[in-house]
This record gives structure tokens, sequence and C-alpha cells, in this order.
């Protein structure tokens, strides 16, 4: 199901006109890092990857959507980024991938 939900981001983030193509590339690369540790979660914290996979994918497309509405991004945004605040401890890895996806999205203007 992860795998599923992670094509369907990158084909939405290949699609979008809001997004250069070296940013995809960038963003491509995140998107893999996220894909293994959500993996390694999913281990032990089933619920809690699949909360984070799911802001992923909310997030993705309020960012890729032809009208984008900031606010909507933002919300999506707060809300990946809470979905891993616990985590920090025992999984930093994970949490600095979604920081880091959050920061991406902002940085290219969203």
């Amino acid at each position: 199901m992860l795998k599923h939900t992670l094509e369907k981001i990158e084909s939405k983030i290949k699609q979008s006109p809001n997004i250069p193509y070296e940013k995809k590339k960038e963003y491509f690369e995140l998107l893999n890092d996220l894909n293994k540790e959500i993996n390694n979660l999913s281990k032990t914290q089933k619920e809690t990857a699949q909360s984070i996979k799911g802001f992923t994918k909310i997030s993705a497309h309020e960012a890729t959507r032809d009208h984008i509405d900031p606010l909507l991004v933002k919300i999506s945004l707060e809300g990946l980024s809470s979905s891993v605040k616990e985590l920090h401890a025992s999984y930093p890895k994970l949490v600095n991938t979604v920081n880091s996806i959050c920061s991406f999205l902002s940085k290219i203007g969203i």
C-alpha cells in the first residue's frame, strides 16, 4: 500500500506545472528516503506510519494543484510535521526527512 501511495504522489509531482524539473528530482529523492523510513516505522508503529503516509499524500496533492491555496498547503504541512513530532528520539532520520519535505515545499514558493 505504501508503494502504491508513493507512486501516486510521484505521478502527481511529475505532472505538476508548479514544480521545475530539477526540483522534482530533489523531491523524488526525499520521497525515496521517506519510503525507507516509513517501512522501518511500520514494523513497530503501523498506525503512525499510515498517518505520516496520509499527510504526505495530502501535502503533495495540495502543493501540486493547478490553483494552489496557500492556506491548505500550510495546514497539510503542519499535519505532516505534527505526525512525526513524537518520533524524534527513536526515528530521527524519519523526522528529518519529513522536515526536509516540508522545507522543500516551502522553498519552491508554495
